[in-house]
């Protein structure tokens, strides 16, 4: 009897398991994936650069809603752009020190064809809206409490670091993935280098 009562259970928590799994992917709320990027870090780098550009991986169809006017913002928004995108939260002290410099980096390039894309994770919206007004940012925002939308960043996209950064070259392709806080220094390089890839 009692190892009926053992299978029973593990039935019954095999089929808790597939519904939760099931109700994660289905429905009006779930996030496309897809994409071919598999992210990767050598050694525990924090700075992975993909070259050369034939050898890039793309994401999925990143999409979510605007921080303020929780209007949908998707990648394909910015066809032909370099995009950065990333990853923030209010309560994130490095992000703090970091959101200013990549202001400043985005005023420097969004002439030349460079788009930035926040994603606000694990966030209250007004405290984070507060946070981007305080700081005057002047790039959009998905706000992505659950986490969801950083599915489509990859299979293996470590999700668990905030901030992080990903810039994908014009033909959204990832060309870099930062593991840490950013200063101007450490984007120049790399952006001058993917507006003028052809």
């Amino acid at each position: 009897m009692p190892s009926l009562r053992r299978a029973v259970t593990v039935m019954a928590a095999l089929v808790v398991a597939t519904a939760s799994v099931t109700g994660c992917t289905t429905g009006e709320d779930a996030v496309a994936q897809g994409g071919t990027f598999d992210f990767v870090s050598p050694g525990g780098q924090t700075a992975i650069f993909y070259d050369p550009p034939s050898a890039r991986g793309t994401i999925g169809d990143l999409s979510g809603p605007d921080l303020f006017t929780d209007e949908p913002i998707r990648l394909s928004d910015f066809t032909g752009k370099v995009v950065l995108i990333n990853v923030w939260g209010s309560w994130c002290a490095p992000c703090r020190t970091e959101t200013p410099e990549l202001e400043k980096v985005f005023a420097e390039y969004r002439d030349r064809g460079v788009q930035f894309l926040g994603i606000d994770v694990r966030d209250n919206r007004d405290t984070a809206r507060d946070f981007v007004t305080d700081r005057n940012v002047q790039y959009p925002s998905i706000f992505d409490p659950a986490m969801r939308s950083l599915i489509t960043l990859g299979r293996t996209y470590p999700t668990s670091v905030v901030p992080t950064t990903m810039v994908l070259d014009r033909q959204h392709r990832v060309a870099a993935v930062y593991l840490m806080a950013l200063l101007a220094e450490d984007l120049r390089p790399l952006l001058d280098r993917l507006t003028t890839e052809r």
